[in-house]
């Protein structure tokens, strides 16, 4: 076996101080306090150093960028206190982010960044385009306003609530809701969900759908929970929740945090309050208000009332006092008009006797004249009778050629009554014979 031989034209040299020519170039100041925009991920927090990773992904997801990164304990403090002050949350995993970072190549551990800053506003950025972008999608599928559009009821009291069992938020709209002071009644029924966390939008989704199940025990859906830091609150900005409290079937009321937070729920629900309560004092109000309409019409039916009684009793008085006069001109007048009767009686009996007599006369008389015509018509229609049975009688029809043959009897008129052999008297019109049948030939016409 040969041996292999050195490379020539070269020397080989250590592992170290490879990694010392690459530590050398990476001096270069166009890769120190640069500014990078990446995204978070595997942040953790060891020995005082937080530790994590920068990532680049392109549209489709796929991870084109990566590099380790490090902020030394004495940097953490800094840089989470800023994150937090502007963005409400603290760094994690999934986070857009521009930070200020140098590389840093170490012989033993190899490429990495220190970051040193960073930019929260960036952040915040990116969460508002974020929910625009999610915003602009459902505006362009055409649900953004369709929880919106449908009718609330006059005063919502079948209340599904969605919120985390046992949380503060949840106790607060109850207590609120089932003891207030106008004494009207609220029905509530809890779908517990997880209001915190990556498993906000499916677990919520899932309390929807089982809502969706029983649709008709429920004027509306209320989602609350109680305030916490603006990273609490992301969950909230998801496609999937917002596309489905767009289109439920039932108005959604949101109460969600405090008044400074918006999230993509309040921009798709019928209805954004501030926090629980508030969600328990609108629907308090609607009921408030249709109390307040019902005394109104009430009032105004009491009025209207009252208003046609002092009209009737008026009318009555009136009516009261001027019966007297009125009765008495009335007997007056059909007194006279009686008397006036009873007068034209002789003269209007005697014309109407006349009259009827005259009648009666010309009725005898067309009475014998229709008598008279009715017996000729009988007459002639009896002759008409008599002459056709004259034409059609047997002996009329034997005297005109033609016989009766009779078998046993009964005249026949098929051959196939006849059969050889039988006896037959056949009549014609001056006599008959008897003559027994040799054959017969029935042929039928057609």
């Amino acid at each position: 076996m040969q041996l292999p031989t050195e490379p020539t034209g070269s020397k080989a040299i250590s592992l170290h101080e490879f990694n010392n020519r690459i530590k050398r170039l990476l001096n270069d100041r166009s890769v120190q306090n640069c500014w990078i925009v990446a995204d978070l991920s595997d942040v953790a927090i060891r020995g005082g150093h937080c530790y994590l990773e920068l990532v680049e992904k392109n549209q489709s997801g796929a991870t084109v960028a990566k590099v380790r990164g490090i902020i030394w304990a004495g940097r953490v403090q800094y840089v989470r206190s800023k994150f937090l002050a502007v963005t409400g949350q603290d760094l994690k995993s999934g986070l857009k982010v521009m930070v200020e970072a140098s590389v840093n190549y170490h012989e033993q551990y190899g490429l990495s960044v220190i970051i040193t800053d960073i930019d929260p506003s960036y952040t915040i950025g990116d969460m508002e385009r974020l929910r625009r972008e999610i915003l602009g999608k459902l505006q362009k599928e055409g649900v953004i306003d369709m929880n919106k559009q449908l009718p609330m009821p006059t005063v919502p009291q079948r209340i599904a609530v969605v919120s985390a069992a046992g949380a503060a938020g949840y106790g607060d709209f109850t207590n609120q809701l089932h003891n207030n002071t106008y004494g009207l009644q609220f029905y509530t029924c809890l779908f517990p969900a997880i209001m915190q966390g990556a498993n906000t939008s499916p677990s919520i989704i899932a309390a929807l759908e089982r809502i969706a199940d029983n649709l008709h025990l429920f004027d509306c859906v209320v989602i609350i929970r109680g305030g916490g830091s603006t990273s609490d609150l992301n969950s909230f900005d998801d496609y999937n929740l917002a596309a489905n409290v767009a289109q439920f079937p039932l108005p959604v009321i949101v109460g969600i945090g405090h008044e400074r937070d918006v999230t993509v729920l309040d921009y798709v629900a019928a209805i954004r309050v501030k926090t629980p309560t508030a969600a328990a004092e609108w629907l308090i109000t609607r009921g408030v208000e249709a109390l307040n309409r019902l005394d109104q019409l009430t009032t105004g039916i009491t009025d209207t009332i009252r208003q046609y009684l002092n009209a009737a009793s008026q009318q009555l008085g009136y009516y009261s006092g001027n019966i007297p006069i009125i009765v008495s001109g009335r007997l007056e007048r059909n007194r006279m008009r009686l008397s006036h009767l009873v007068e034209m009686i002789p003269t209007t009996t005697s014309g109407r006797i006349s009259t009827a007599n005259e009648r009666l006369k010309a009725t005898h008389a067309a009475i014998a004249q229709a008598k008279a015509q009715a017996m000729l018509r009988e007459q002639l229609r009896l002759k008409a009778i008599g002459e056709k049975i004259e034409i059609l009688s047997p002996q009329n029809t034997l005297r005109r050629g033609y016989s009766i043959t009779r078998v046993n009897g009964h005249a026949v008129s098929n051959a196939t009554e006849i059969k050889p052999n039988d006896t037959v008297t056949t009549m014609l019109a001056n006599g008959s014979f008897t003559s027994k049948v040799l054959e017969t030939n029935n042929k039928t016409q057609k």
